[in-house]
């Protein structure tokens, strides 16, 4: 497995790429919008190919890099279902799994230090954002944060995980890069606490400034979605409610590019062509299968996903490819659903 540990020493943020090999895909967690150039050139140095960046929750000390990464990269955004960000690529829920080539995090809901703080865990490490740090916690005193909940996530939680698990927090301001669930449990001096009552005393006491720039950086790192009005402009997106009566009609190729996950757990349209978007690249090739498919059947491309930043990522990639005609579908399959838009099992 590829792993980095990358800093930001302005915010004290820990990053993290993962990949399965050398050539393949990769995923980043927790991505510093100032350190994006830096990221890019790792990706190059080592091969490859970002495909998902994903945030622990909505950060009150620094700008995420999301949406540059997005837009350099065409990868996935991904934050959790609660998250107060506009607009990302997919949101994820306790108990589901983000997946690459060859590497899978399963997703924990960790609430306390905000109401949308997650942690990912694979099978030797836990990325536990801001909620468990090393010798320390998250604090609990703004964006809907919760001493109670935190003390739930981390001690019904975290501290449930196999003692050697290996923590690799957001951030850290002293210089220690990892520790363990065992070394928290016994030397994280606000984890040596009686019950859940003494832990909400101590964080009620800690009595913080707000990090310097949270009034700019909270506003900005909610205002981050793929500007999808242009190709409305353009005539290249469909609203849900124009969409509604077309479904079924002969004329349109419906392509469904989220993952299977998601289909099942909040269904599709009938009749649509599951390509997942990772691979449309290749599917709108020359020989390519969707390329091959619209063209034989004469059918006008209109993908959509969950929130609509895949579907026009891909009205981009088709049009790279010489096809100039394909829509999308706006606000994905979020915005069908409250347009009343019926849906069958994915």
């Amino acid at each position: 497995m590829i792993f980095r540990q990358l800093f930001d020493s302005v915010s004290g943020t820990y990053s993290y790429l993962l990949a399965s090999r050398a050539g393949g895909e990769a995923l980043l967690i927790d991505p510093v919008l100032e350190k994006v150039d830096r990221y890019c050139q790792l990706l190059r140095e080592l091969d490859l190919k970002l495909v998902k960046a994903v945030d622990t929750h909505l950060h009150a000390d620094h700008v995420t890099g999301l949406g540059e990464l997005r837009d350099r990269t065409q990868c996935v955004t991904i934050m959790g279902e609660q998250s107060k960000a506009d607009v990302v690529a997919m949101r994820v829920g306790d108990g589901d799994k983000i997946t690459i080539e060859g590497l899978a995090l399963d997703v924990m809901y960790t609430p306390g230090h905000t109401d949308d703080s997650y942690s990912y865990r694979m099978a030797d490490r836990v990325f536990t954002g801001d909620t468990l740090l090393i010798r320390g916690t998250g604090r609990t005193d703004f964006q809907n944060g919760s001493a109670r909940a935190q003390y739930d996530s981390i001690f019904n939680r975290l501290l449930k995980l196999p003692e050697d698990t290996m923590v690799f927090p957001a951030h850290d301001y002293k210089g220690d890069t990892v520790s363990t669930i065992g070394e928290e449990r016994r030397y994280n001096p606000r984890l040596q606490v009686a019950s859940v009552d003494a832990y909400i005393e101590l964080m009620g006491n800690l009595n913080l400034p707000n990090p310097k720039l949270m009034d700019v950086v909270i506003p900005a790192n909610m205002k981050i979605g793929l500007h999808q009005h242009a190709l409305a402009e353009q005539g290249c997106a469909l609203r849900p409610r124009d969409a509604i009566p077309r479904l079924g009609q002969p004329d349109i190729l419906l392509v469904d590019l989220r993952e299977q996950t998601e289909r099942a757990k909040h269904g599709t349209l009938a009749g649509a062509l599951h390509t997942p978007y990772p691979s449309i690249g290749d599917s709108l090739k020359t020989g390519g299968m969707l390329r091959e498919v619209a063209a034989a059947s004469r059918r006008r491309i209109v993908f959509f996903c969950a929130f609509g930043e895949r579907s026009a990522m891909a009205v981009k990639a088709a049009k790279d490819a010489g096809i100039s005609d394909a829509m999308h579908l706006e606000g994905g399959i979020d915005a069908w659903k409250k347009a009343g838009g019926p849906v069958v099992a994915g």
